[in-house]
């Protein structure tokens, strides 16, 4: 049996290696990695994707998450007009999920930062490189994605629209997002949902997409998420903004993009992309 103090030398071995961030819940794919049995000090899901071809980077399929569903009976539930939490971190050590929590902060990272976190200078990036922000304020924003398809083969760019954004995150480890109160109920088996990520700079411009099976509680709504468009830089020009359903954000990829900006600017789920903070109440037909 491991003692605590080799736990804890793993655990910071595996982070300085490959630290990034992803949302822990119960209903998450690939919960205890790829293998057979528990895992607790598991970060294969946080990995970020980049210059992939659609066919590796659609729903981590170049890690093999996709094949590795939540057990029955675990779901994210997603209470209509409501609200739900995941904890953001580098690892699922970090987490109440693994070793009763007893590595969790209130931070992704689990150590102790001051309330106002911020790199040492404007230039600089947080001493966490894994944020990828400089403050709280530079941290681009994350959200979750629906598709009502329980089979994972059916979801498409086209059906799996973003429904909820949580502005200046990932930053603290419990991150609380929003459900819009016309969501429908799931299909028979659940819905899939996607915890999506793109950081605004401070390293490699990559995004981030892992999985989930989902479902929507508390809901007798008979509305009908529309189709997904892409979505459009639109900076601080409402206007031209994509309206309603919009699909994830697919960017610098090897194929399969969906988006273009403008040089020296990174897409993210925020008000610069069209998406308003908070639930996605214009996303039905």
């Amino acid at each position: 049996m491991r003692t605590t103090a080799t736990i804890i030398a793993t655990l910071a071995l595996a982070i300085s290696v490959e630290a990034h961030v992803a949302a822990f819940v119960k209903g998450m794919f690939c919960e205890n990695g790829t293998g057979p049995g528990q895992e607790e000090n598991m970060s294969i899901v946080v990995n970020p994707l980049w210059d992939l071809p659609k066919s590796q980077w659609w729903m981590q399929h170049d890690r093999g998450c996709d094949n590795f569903p939540p057990a029955d009976g675990e779901s994210l539930e997603l209470p209509a007009g409501g609200s739900f939490t995941v904890e953001l971190a580098h690892n699922k050590a970090q987490t109440t999920l693994a070793f009763n929590g007893q590595f969790t902060s209130e931070w992704p990272d689990g150590k102790s930062h001051p309330e106002d976190w911020h790199s040492p200078s404007p230039d600089a990036c947080l001493d966490d490189g894994a944020m990828h922000a400089h403050n709280e304020s530079t941290a681009a924003g994350t959200a979750f994605a629906i598709s009502y398809n329980s089979d994972i083969s059916k979801v498409t760019m086209e059906n799996l629209a973003v429904f909820t954004v949580l502005e200046h995150t990932p930053w603290k480890r419990v991150a609380t997002y929003q459900v819009p109160a016309d969501l429908p109920p799931c299909p028979e088996g659940g819905c899939y949902c996607a915890w999506l990520w793109v950081p605004d700079g401070c390293g490699e411009p990559n995004m981030y997409m892992a999985n989930y099976r989902c479902h929507v509680t508390g809901s007798s709504s008979t509305k009908t998420v529309a189709p997904a468009k892409a979505p459009k830089y639109c900076g601080d020009n409402k206007a031209a903004c994509v309206p309603g359903a919009k699909q994830m954000i697919a960017w610098n990829q090897a194929d399969g993009n969906n988006v273009e900006v403008p040089n020296g600017v990174s897409p993210g789920y925020n008000q610069g992309m069209g998406w308003a903070p908070g639930a996605q109440n214009d996303i039905f037909l």
